[in-house]
């Protein structure tokens, strides 16, 4: 059902005692008490729990104000079928007085010719469209028109009420996101458009929760975020296409660009739109964060470096290595996700024990009946930090998520399996969103475990693992490896690896050292095997050997796929030993150099610049240069330019005129492609102030 924009209705009625000429929403006041101007100047769209305003217009005076009060009551219903029973309909009064805590219409105003009127919906009533009817004396009802009406986290009486101001402007206003990739050790930002304020959007929202029927419980933030977490799982698991097998052409690499959640919205609600991709399936986080804050629950991305997922909630992950340190077999405990994406929704949690509010991940898992809120559960980041799993099913996954184990097995010639010494995994020791006010990058690990090692963790683990089993290794005969390694490599470029073997025995020992390089995905699949080396080594007694590689794109037969990370490998076996020590370490393949040069303030109508400068640090030219620029409320829609190439060594500068049409901080994104790389981006901050009005 599309919005309609109605400021006043022209009303037909055959009521002498009160012949309403027309009815003003005062939508432009109303929408910006309740914090929704930037969503619609033309259709009216409140919060729950606040008052709003409208003006009756007579045709002629009325004279008799209590007796015709009296008789007059406003209806407003929601949903296709309005009925009494499930609170879809609800008839209200016009008093002198009105009612908090119910729907109810106060005269605040009066003349003659007109009522003003405060119309007060509670702060537990249904969201979504509403029609607005005026009925005298029981009899005909006559529409004064449409609203919307959305959650309110300004309302100490919602559960979504968020009491900081900062908070609410951050998780639920703010439109300019950061979501964080890459490695722990190196994490990539990435400029997004959550774009919860864009035309349509508020469509696009209530078009997806419509697709639930039990319209009753859509007062419910908790039912609502389920809903729609259920939803976007499904529309994902349809509508996210496989990893393209070949290269993709620079027209269709273009139309995999990825700024902001709208057009992914889109697409998935109207089957046309961009394609994702497996490797971009952390889009689904976004969209969601778009949706929540849009219909009025805070909302954040959150990203967990090195998270363990599909272990059934056990916590423990095996992998598993070939002799040569090669990645092999079928992972029986999960996998180590380089990095996965969730997003935090805040509400309070009436259903749940007290202090168990605030925060809650919305946890997709596999449909298991059919029922819409089956795939879809509400987990309190508290209770992940506490292990707190007889919550509900989702926290033990979730628990495992940033607190499993990892254990590394050999997969030798003959058959048979060898637990290795490795240490390979720091599970969820890094947990990030983006800053309040500002674009740092924050680490909220504590909200989700204690500090390692002290007495609180010790507890919750002591707690949650007393009925995991564990694994022992021989350590009669140990040997000891250490891999150091930048936290990424430039393209095309070189980087200093050294891998560090121990014997503290009392024996020389004569090693067999292997190390790869392979490329994989987030999510921890192997996408291609790309170099390997053996270094034969004799550690003697209490003493430690150092092998340093130059590792290089060189080395490489050939180049990683697009949008995957390098796994460095190194797997130590002496001969007198079945024990072999192992070692891993993630690495970031980091492009060139992309900077903006901009104003930090600019005026809102007035022309500024923005210089983009490229920086050729590699051994080669840059060929087929596209670059696209972005920036909602600076251009319109994103362009796209081809350039010229770019030489070794050299810099290119291309200027921009960029006009600012919206007050408050905007952004500026660049992106560019060229024949050795794709998706350098950077993005630009500026501050758009009103123009100074002349005396």
């Amino acid at each position: 059902m599309a919005t309609r924009e109605v400021l006043k209705t022209p009303i037909a009625t055959h009521q002498i005692a009160l012949g309403i000429k027309s009815c003003d929403f005062q939508t432009v006041r109303n929408n910006e008490e309740h914090h929704t101007k930037a969503i619609s100047s033309q259709c009216l769209i409140v919060r729950r729990g606040q008052p709003f305003t409208l003006i009756l217009h007579f045709h002629a005076p009325i004279h008799t104000f209590l007796p015709v009060l009296k008789k007059v009551t406003l209806v407003a219903q929601t949903g296709e079928q309005p009925s009494k029973d499930n609170r879809t309909k609800v008839t209200f009064p016009i008093s002198s007085l009105g009612d908090q805590k119910w729907w109810s219409a106060m005269v605040k105003e009066r003349d003659a010719q007109s009522w003003t009127i405060a119309v007060t919906t509670p702060a537990d009533a249904i969201i979504g469209y509403y029609s607005l009817l005026l009925q005298v004396s029981g009899k005909k009802k006559h529409p004064l028109g449409q609203f919307i009406l959305l959650f309110n986290p300004w309302n100490k009486d919602d559960p979504v009420f968020l009491e900081n101001e900062a908070l609410r402007e951050e998780y639920l206003l703010n439109q300019n996101g950061l979501i964080y990739l890459g490695t722990s050790d190196c994490i990539q930002t990435k400029s997004w458009d959550f774009g919860q304020f864009e035309r349509h959007v508020i469509d696009l929202s209530l078009g997806l929760l419509s697709r639930n029927k039990q319209v009753k419980e859509w007062s419910n933030p908790m039912h609502v975020a389920r809903v729609l977490g259920d939803l976007l799982h499904a529309f994902k698991e349809k509508c996210v296409l496989p990893i393209p097998q070949t290269q993709l052409t620079q027209e269709e690499a273009l139309l995999t660009k990825l700024w902001g959640s709208v057009p992914i919205l889109r697409q998935w609600l109207t089957g046309q739109g961009r394609p994702v991709y497996d490797n971009q399936a952390w889009v689904l986080a976004a969209v969601a964060c778009t949706v929540l804050r849009c219909l009025g629950i805070p909302a954040r991305v959150v990203t967990t470096f090195n998270s363990a997922q599909g272990t059934g909630g056990e916590l423990l992950v095996e992998e598993y290595y070939s002799e040569e340190g090669l990645q092999n077999g079928e992972d029986k405990r999960g996998r180590i996700w380089i990095f996965q994406t969730s997003t935090e929704c805040w509400m309070t949690r009436p259903d749940l024990p007290q202090y168990y509010g605030g925060w809650q991940i919305l946890y997709s898992s596999l449909p298991k009946g059919g029922e819409v809120l089956d795939a879809c559960e509400l987990v309190p980041v508290r209770a992940v930090k506490e292990g707190m799993l007889e919550l509900t099913p989702a926290v033990a996954d979730l628990f495992a998520s940033v607190n499993a184990k990892c254990v590394v097995w050999k997969c030798c010639e003959d058959g048979t399996l060898e637990l290795t010494d490795s240490n390979t995994k720091y599970v969820g020791n890094n947990i990030s969103t983006k800053g309040v006010g500002n674009d740092r990058c924050e680490d909220i690990t504590q909200n989700y475990k204690y500090p390692e090692g002290s007495l609180q963790e010790n507890e919750v683990l002591e707690r949650v693992q007393k009925d995991t089993d564990s694994l022992s290794l021989n350590t009669v005969d140990p040997l000891y490896l250490f891999l150091e390694a930048p936290s990424y490599l430039p393209l095309r470029g070189d980087a200093k690896l050294s891998v560090t073997l121990v014997n503290p025995s009392s024996k020389e020992k004569a090693v067999q050292l292997t190390v790869g390089v392979q490329a994989v995905y987030y999510n921890g699949v192997l996408a291609a095997e790309l170099w390997r080396k053996k270094l034969p080594l004799t550690v003697n007694v209490n003493l430690e050997v150092t092998a340093t590689i130059l590792l290089s794109f060189s080395n490489f037969e050939r180049n990683p796929p697009k949008d995957t990370y390098l796994r460095l490998t190194a797997i130590a076996t002496h001969s007198e030993s079945s024990l072999s020590c192992f070692a891993q370490q993630d690495i970031a393949i980091c492009g060139l150099y992309l900077t903006i040069e901009m104003p930090e303030t600019a005026e809102q109508y007035k022309p500024l610049k923005a210089l983009v400068s490229i920086h050729n640090t590699l051994d080669a030219p840059l060929k087929e240069c596209l670059i696209t620029i972005f920036g909602k409320g600076l251009i319109h829609r994103e362009r796209t330019y081809r350039l010229s190439s770019v030489q070794p060594g050299d810099t290119l500068y291309t200027q921009f005129q960029l006009t600012p049409t919206q007050v408050g901080q905007q952004r500026f994104t660049v992106e560019m492609d060229c024949n050795m790389f794709q998706n350098l981006t950077n993005y630009k901050n500026v501050t758009v102030v009103a123009p100074e009005l002349t005396a």
